[in-house]
């Protein structure tokens, strides 16, 4: 059975060939994407299992994605098959640095978020009860949150991690684009931080949750949280972790991508929450390490197109990182 349980969304990533406005992009390529899919994948590479929880549409893109889930290693038992909504697949720009600006979910139609696709569909009633009994963690996001049978689902997911005591790790992953109407997200994800054990926030998205990016005020503002990250892209990141406050470097690598390096970051904490004793995480350098870990793991990431292939293997994070001791 799987260490961690990745919920939410799973999709393709067109990603632009060249860097450029959408107007101005020739070409794409088509990666698999999807942030707790990218988490997923990106923790049984490095050794976790994992399993997806997730909907895809009754189409080639979906049932493309199942089977790459399935090669990688991640359990798919709690993925559902939608009838007649399509797999969601989105339109990636690039910049001259490697960031990405999410642009469109169609090359010739409308972007509005209220087309639907097949994991805003995600069914509370079919979620596998026995999956969460042997897990340790359950990791989300919070686009499910934008519709509400998804939504269900989430509650659903966290009703059950409650009974089965598994920690739950929350990506903010703020998506404007997916919300039919924005403005109602703020309230929804607040509720939803009063069941999370460890947050991982961008810079941004802390400061529009919370006016603060200081992952200590964060923390006081929701005292149930064991851990708070607040990333910065290139500029490293903050944390508070076990009541040990730090930041941590971004490592220089020659980047060509920045899709999916905060889920690569993510799997790559998780990873290390699976393999210590969270009753560790008062010493100070457990907490380094396990920052420092995921720190490369989303580094290396970005020097390859797409979030999933690029992902390492532990060696491949250990190699790295010695070779930057």
């Amino acid at each position: 059975m799987p260490h961690v349980l990745c919920l939410g969304e799973i999709l393709i990533d067109q990603i632009a060939t060249e860097t450029g406005s959408f107007e101005q992009v020739k070409s794409w390529n088509a990666y698999p994407g999807g942030a707790p899919a990218n988490v997923a994948c990106g923790l049984t590479k490095l050794g976790t299992s994992s399993g997806f929880i997730g909907c895809v549409g009754q189409d080639a893109v979906g049932n493309h994605l199942v089977q790459l889930l399935q090669s990688t290693g991640v359990d798919t038992s709690g993925v559902q098959v939608h009838a007649t909504a399509p797999t969601r697949q989105v339109y990636v720009t690039r910049s001259d640095s490697g960031e990405r600006t999410f642009a469109k979910f169609s090359s010739n139609e409308s972007d509005r978020a209220e087309t639907a696709f097949a994991d805003m569909f995600l069914d509370a009633d079919r979620l596998p009860e026995d999956l969460f009994i042997e897990a340790d963690f359950l990791v989300l996001g919070t686009l499910c949150l934008a519709s509400p049978i998804a939504a269900k689902a989430v509650e659903r997911a966290l009703q059950l991690a409650e009974k089965y005591y598994l920690g739950v790790v929350v990506d903010i992953n703020w998506r404007p684009m997916f919300w039919p109407d924005p403005s109602q997200a703020l309230s929804q994800i607040l509720s939803l931080l009063a069941h999370v054990d460890y947050l991982k926030v961008s810079v941004e998205e802390a400061e529009w949750l919370f006016q603060t990016s200081n992952p200590v005020a964060i923390s006081a503002l929701h005292d149930h949280l064991e851990g708070v990250i607040v990333t910065n892209g290139e500029m490293g990141c903050q944390f508070y972790l076990g009541e040990r406050e730090g930041s941590h470097p971004a490592f220089p690598v020659a980047t060509q991508d920045t899709t999916g390096a905060g889920d690569s970051f993510l799997a790559g904490f998780v990873h290390q929450l699976c393999h210590h004793p969270l009753s560790h995480l008062d010493d100070p350098a457990l907490v380094r390490e396990i920052i420092t870990y995921a720190s490369a793991v989303g580094a290396i990431t970005t020097t390859g197109l797409g979030a999933i292939a690029p992902q390492p293997t532990d060696a491949e994070v250990r190699d790295f990182l010695l070779q930057r001791s």
